[in-house]
């Protein structure tokens, strides 16, 4: 069976918690490689045999007919046809729980044992060893750059989430939607963009486009360590932390603040809330989204700002949406924009309900307060000025507001198959007259921007608290998926 995987030192596992170990041990044997023949260069000698043996683990199985016990319930975790699954893995001292509840779904469901073994993909040097703050010689950089496996983004695509991978007649189905090069990829670009390292990273995460929200959530964050409630610390930009022990003021920013600076507030079990202030525009939400997917996070959700359409709304309105008309064309290329976008029930269930427990407003004056219905994202800002031009598309599209994120997230949440939302408060009704001021701006924000954040960390608690299986939807899912979620 190990013969049928382009591996080598591959061994079977029945045991989850032996696999685990074993993908630890060949993770940390190939990152000693890679450092120890890195720092044989500084001493004037490269190794190179400790290289060409530094490669990425490697999970796979084989499942024939007779082992095809699929539970048509469950939306990943199960394989649908027979064959030879597999891909790299990395980061397991990131993703060990993640691989332990995909490697255990395997295991029962087709009670075949899995392969580990060390793949024949090497892993490049900068995932390892950050060399570039380093002030290496001439001869130096010349080992690091032909003695060592760089990253080549020619080899990394995502065509596998996008529904266009076919695998050749003797080549592997793919077990996963991200090989271990394309996550380390990502990994590395996350803490280039919030300013903290991957490890901090929770499974639910909630994005803004305003740095208030995260100042309110920074308070917040104090509050809930300070009562013990189940958090156990906060992490912002530089990897700063505090716990209910310490005050360190978040408030104040680095020396140079990240572009899109997170926060998070964690919990033991990895099921706190990150927070993530993405910043104006469709690019930035589909660059974070294309990132944050490889840590399978169970939801994101979008709390941000937005222009009402309809004259009936007034200022610190909620909207819901339901429907998007994607204007933002960012992932036209990945993700068609023929393609729609299905609400998630569990997500919207839970965002209804949250703003009904933090405002208090029921029935007919919850329906006064908070709409539901289609949401437009444009790529252009200053839409406003071609107001002639798309009020007859707000009109076709029956559409309640307009932002310029929103359906960027939604979209990549569908192809990346992470459940999202969307909640946003109508700060401006441009093409009503009441365009954002800033004394109006303000007085919206002193308003607004507290009850809407508590929202989105209500609709976080009631998700959790109903449980995350029942979070992945199988309506993200296609009929022929990669087993593991």
């Amino acid at each position: 069976m190990i013969t049928d995987f382009p591996i080598t030192k591959g061994k079977t596992f029945t045991d989850v918690e032996a696999a685990l170990d074993y993908i630890d041990h060949l993770y940390q044997e190939s990152s000693d490689r890679i450092k120890a023949a890195f720092h044989g260069i500084l001493d004037g000698v490269l190794d190179e045999t400790l290289v060409n043996e530094a490669t990425y683990p490697f999970i796979g199985i084989k499942v024939e007919s007779k082992d095809l016990h699929v539970d048509a319930r469950m939306s990943y975790g199960v394989v649908l046809e027979p064959g030879h699954y597999g891909t790299t893995v990395t980061r397991p001292d990131i993703l060990r729980n993640y691989y332990r509840e995909q490697i255990s779904l395997l295991l029962a469901h087709h009670k075949v044992p899995v392969v580990i073994g060390a793949s024949k993909v090497a892993i490049p040097l900068p995932y390892v060893v950050d060399h570039t703050p380093m002030q290496l010689d001439a001869e130096q950089l010349w080992h690091v750059r032909n003695g060592f496996v760089l990253p080549n983004l020619s080899r990394l695509d995502d065509s596998i989430p996008n529904g266009t991978f076919h695998p050749k007649a003797d080549e592997l189905k793919p077990l996963a939607l991200f090989s271990a090069e394309r996550v380390d990829f990502s990994l590395h670009r996350l803490q280039h963009y919030t300013g903290t390292s991957p490890e901090h990273f929770q499974g639910f995460v909630l994005l803004t486009n305003y740095q208030r929200y995260i100042d309110e959530f920074i308070a917040y964050s104090k509050e809930q360590l300070a009562e013990g409630e189940g958090y156990s610390e906060l992490v912002g930009p530089g990897n700063l932390s505090i716990d209910k022990h310490h005050s360190e003021n978040f408030a104040s920013p680095l020396k140079h603040l990240p572009q899109m600076p997170a926060y998070h507030l964690k919990r033991k079990d990895g099921q706190g809330v990150t927070f993530i202030n993405i910043g104006v525009g469709p690019s930035n939400a589909k660059t974070i989204t294309d990132h944050l997917a490889v840590l399978r996070p169970h939801c994101w959700l979008m709390l941000g700002h937005c222009a009402g359409l309809r004259s009936t709304q007034i200022l610190g309105d909620y909207v819901l949406a339901h429907a998007y008309v994607r204007e933002d064309h960012v992932l036209d290329q990945d993700l068609p924009p023929w393609i729609p976008l299905p609400p998630i029930a569990e997500v919207q269930v839970a965002l209804q309900e949250a703003v009904a427990n933090v405002s208090q407003e029921k029935g007919a004056e919850l329906k006064a307060r908070m709409r539901t219905g289609t949401l437009v994202t444009s790529d252009n800002r200053n839409w406003e000025l071609r107001t002639h031009e798309l009020y007859e598309r707000f009109k076709q599209s029956r559409a309640i507001a307009l932002d310029m994120e929103s359906a960027t997230v939604a979209a990549n949440g569908f192809r990346f198959r992470v459940p999202y939302g969307t909640l946003l408060c109508v700060s401006d009704k441009p093409i009503h007259g009441e365009i954002k001021l800033q004394g109006m701006a303000n007085i919206f924000y002193r308003q607004r921007v507290n009850q809407h954040l508590k929202i989105g960390l209500e609709a976080v608690r009631l998700l959790r608290e109903a449980g995350v299986e029942q979070l992945h939807s199988r309506k993200l899912r296609g009929f022929d998926e990669p087993p593991f979620r």
